[in-house]
């Protein structure tokens, strides 16, 4: 025990002290949280004293007890979401919240958020709306589907129709089919949550028709597929096409189900990068439902999209999980915008972010980087060098997993060639204002500049913190 701590008790300041200091404070979080936080702080600084903490007679005084509880106040009410730069190379980053929504849906968003809506109201007959007919035409027009509707996810998406299609029966589905999605969740696992028996047929890498033919019995209520969206069977193999399926589906009268993932709206191909197959062929070649993301290849808000002909369509919305994983209005109102921007091609790559970065040249990105590399060396730590290298970009969650784009990146090496230095660098780049997330490989830290935008505004928030990594270091 110190025996000097009684008298730096007494010389604490009280609460009603530091209240009387903190008034701006009370009106912005309230009486409660700020008397919280200075009785915490207190506590704090009554632990130090015990501890002998404190040299001399003179405690913590009230300007810095109110200091540190207005640091607290701003921390603790800070967004635990935080902006940051992906440099990692990965475009559509499920942890980093996949795409990037275009003016026109954010500015649609905010509308919706702020003001009583039409949600579910129809303006012609004032009567209940559905929530649906803000986007259903819109979906029907670029995929060819004749009804549509949207959940909060395409795993829900798939839950959804295996559950109002398919409940108490058996689904035939390739194994080379049985993928593993983000977080660890599982088609047998969706399957079997949905209430519906899964039915393993043909090998990991080669199914037939022959196959689906077999697994049919009294019980089989619908054939599904699910397109291997995160990773890619090479060597001896055979797919059974949507084609063959689907006329299998219309002998028997059973619905087709297919679980596209990564679902596209516009031919990749026409846009310089890997071909996909889009929703509208799909439709055009007879399958009765198609499920997709609208947060990875169309560019849009997290959701889950069912598209394809209306007598299925309408089953699955009559049930009753429909409500419990429907889209909310800023979902509704940011969709509805992404999805109209399809009805002009030409001008799609210009407004789309997805799109901007994908295809963006690696020529492009090549004269960015020659033009921050010499603001970059001299706010880098002297114990690292910085070069331009060429790299390669992927598409992410899921999209075409084994093609890759050329891009161009800054390559962060220690001159110790030390691994905890390295690490140290990409932890202070995490904690900068605007956190930077790049990647480590072969002992550097890789930042990929496919989507840096070249704004000037945008390039200099990237360059003026990187001083601070000075402090750091």
């Amino acid at each position: 025990m110190n025996k000097k701590a009684p008298n730096l008790y007494n010389h604490l300041p009280s609460v009603d002290q530091l209240l009387k200091q903190l008034t701006t404070e009370i009106k912005e979080y309230g009486h409660e949280q700020v008397v919280s936080i200075i009785r915490s702080e207190l506590v704090l600084v009554r632990e130090l004293i015990r501890s002998g903490a404190f040299e001399s007679l003179s405690p913590p005084d009230l300007e810095s007890i109110v200091s540190a509880t207005q640091q607290k106040l701003e921390s603790n009410n800070q967004s635990s979401l935080t902006p940051v730069f992906n440099l990692t190379g990965t475009v559509l980053h499920t942890n980093l919240g996949r795409a990037l929504l275009p003016k026109q849906a954010i500015q649609s968003l905010l509308v919706a958020a702020a003001s009583p809506s039409n949600l579910e109201f129809d303006l012609n007959t004032g009567q209940r709306g559905e929530r649906d007919s803000h986007f259903e035409e819109l979906i029907c027009e670029l995929t060819g589907a004749e009804a549509a509707t949207a959940v909060n996810n395409n795993a829900a998406a798939v839950l959804l129709c295996l559950n109002s299609l398919a409940l108490g029966k058996q689904v035939p589905v390739s194994r080379g089919e049985l993928v593993e999605i983000g977080g660890s969740f599982r088609i047998p696992e969706v399957m079997e949550r949905a209430g519906t028996q899964m039915i393993e047929i043909g090998t990991t890498n080669r199914t037939h028709l022959k196959d689906y033919k077999k697994a049919i019995t009294d019980e089989t209520a619908a054939f599904m597929k699910v397109h291997t969206s995160n990773y890619h069977i090479e060597g001896f193999t055979n797919e059974v096409s949507t084609q063959e399926i689907t006329l299998l589906a219309q002998q028997h009268n059973l619905p087709f189900i297919y679980d596209m993932g990564s679902g596209s709206l516009v031919d990749f191909s026409q846009l310089g990068l890997p071909a996909e197959a889009t929703v509208a062929e799909v439709i055009a070649e007879g399958v009765d439902i198609v499920t997709f993301s609208g947060d990875k290849l169309l560019g849009g808000p997290q959701c889950g999209i069912i598209a394809g002909k209306r007598e299925w369509v309408e089953k699955i919305r009559q049930n009753p999980l429909k409500r419990a994983l429907r889209i909310d209005k800023l979902t509704l109102a940011a969709l509805s915008e992404v999805l109209k921007l399809y009805r002009n091609p030409e001008k799609l790559m210009d407004s789309l972010p997805t799109l901007q970065s994908l295809t963006r040249s690696q020529a492009n990105i090549n004269k960015q980087a020659k033009r921050l590399l010499a603001l970059i060396k001299p706010v880098i730590p002297k114990l690292y060098d910085v070069s331009i290298i060429e790299t390669t970009s992927q598409i992410g969650s899921g999209a075409l997993p084994v093609e890759r784009i050329s891009s161009t990146a800054f390559a962060i090496n220690s001159i110790n060639q030390s691994d905890n230095e390295i690490r140290s660098l990409a932890l202070a780049l995490r904690k900068l204002p605007k956190p930077v997330i790049g990647r480590i490989q072969n002992g550097k830290i890789i930042l990929d500049l496919r989507c840096l935008e070249t704004d000037s505004s945008v390039e200099a928030e990237f360059i003026e913190q990187l001083s601070l990594l000075q402090e750091s270091a």
